[in-house]
């Protein structure tokens, strides 16, 4: 007898030729449907790790299938590509759209005004994070995922608030998907 006649009489050749024909779905809904991340830092407090001497962090459900349209608000929070470091993933939150003008935290910065297929992000602890204050306006192609759902820990278990736009933020008179024969 040979050694694929062995296989096919062992109990686990069934069930596991049926799993591995899933593989290939599985791997697609994770690469672009829905998985979980984990929030490191503190550039996202109070929102994500809210205690920063506990050992875990916040692990969140990422809704990749979302990012596909494009189609953003302000308020939300996202996953996106550093524009500063490509190996490095920023959790933020985006403060203005194309077509708005933001005030930069610095003070002595001019206002900037984000252009078509842009954003800007920030951090909810502005002062100890990495975003467009540092780096500027982000294109929207960087941002890899919308953060819906605090998973864990489960005393936090929930929907992610979007918060109201900054007093910082002039709204542009453009909304995305709308006018767009004006760009």
């Amino acid at each position: 007898m040979g050694f694929y006649s062995r296989m096919r009489m062992s109990p686990y050749f069934s069930p596991a030729v049926k799993a591995l024909a899933w593989f290939p779905v599985v791997m697609f809904f994770v690469d672009h449907g829905f998985s979980y991340g984990t929030v490191h830092g503190r550039s996202m407090q109070p929102t994500f790790n809210p205690d920063s001497n506990k050992m875990w962090r916040d692990r969140v459900l990422l809704n990749k299938w979302a990012v596909t349209d494009h189609e953003f608000q302000r308020g939300e929070v996202v996953t996106l590509t550093s524009p500063s470091d490509p190996k490095c993933v920023l959790t933020k939150r985006i403060i203005a759209l194309e077509g708005d003008t933001v005030q930069p935290l610095k003070h002595n910065k001019t206002p900037v005004y984000v252009p078509k297929g842009h954003c800007w992000i920030e951090g909810d602890e502005a002062f100890h994070s990495r975003d467009s204050n540092t780096f500027g306006t982000v294109p929207m192609g960087l941002i890899k995922a919308k953060v819906t759902h605090v998973l864990f820990p489960f005393d936090r278990f929930g929907p992610v608030e979007k918060r109201p736009i900054s007093k910082r933020v002039t709204v542009g008179f453009i909304q995305p998907g709308q006018d767009d024969d004006y760009w």
